[in-house]
């Protein structure tokens, strides 16, 4: 039992390593699951170890805080998508100035797109179609959409994309051992753009 309570992590080494593991990223959230006070997290401010990014988000002083990981965490509902989905799924070389995300039919998103967000509204049956986890730029999991669903968003809404990020897009797309046609037929149908993505698709084929 004394060898227990000896090897038992302190909460404050347990904060600390979580914001390692999260590549110094900390979200008032993770304590919450743990039953740690916030009050360690004040400890890490007035030590100067970790400062606040926005509501419910903390960064290690030495580390840049991972916006996208933090925008995630302050709108739950909110998906990474299009221009920022192509980004991560290296359909694209140009880094998103801002981040696009899609969010249900209905979601109130002032203060999202206050953030400077690029928001998209969806049919709430089809927001979570084909999400998934991946990756952000600093290595925390975050909500975004599959490569067939990316390609369908970005065809939905090829006027008010880049030209350049679509031709790209599809171009890198046809290209990956891992597209699945099958997939984005059945998506495509499912939004009613068979006919759009099959033109585009057949071209580069």
């Amino acid at each position: 039992m004394g060898m227990d309570v000896k090897n038992r992590a302190s909460p404050l080494a347990t904060v600390r390593d979580l914001m390692a593991r999260q590549h110094g990223t900390l979200f008032t959230s993770d304590l919450a699951k743990r039953g740690i006070p916030r009050t360690y997290i004040a400890i890490l401010e007035k030590r100067g170890e970790a400062h606040r990014v926005s509501r419910g988000v903390y960064a290690a002083t030495d580390s840049l805080a991972d916006e996208m990981a933090g925008l995630q965490a302050r709108y739950k509902a909110a998906i990474f998508s299009h221009e920022t989905a192509l980004y991560l799924w290296d359909l694209t070389d140009r880094s998103p100035l801002s981040y696009s995300v899609t969010v249900p039919s209905g979601y109130h998103a002032p203060q999202l797109k206050a953030s400077g967000a690029r928001v998209y509204f969806i049919r709430r049956d089809l927001h979570p179609l084909g999400q998934v986890v991946a990756k952000s730029p600093h290595g925390n999991a975050i909500q975004t959409y599959d490569l067939e669903r990316t390609i369908c968003d970005v065809l939905r809404s090829r006027n008010q994309v880049e030209v350049q990020f679509v031709t790209q897009a599809l171009q890198r797309y046809v290209r990956r051992q891992d597209k699945n046609l099958d997939r984005l037929n059945d998506y495509a149908g499912r939004f009613g753009i068979q006919k759009i993505v099959r033109q585009y698709i057949e071209v580069l084929l």
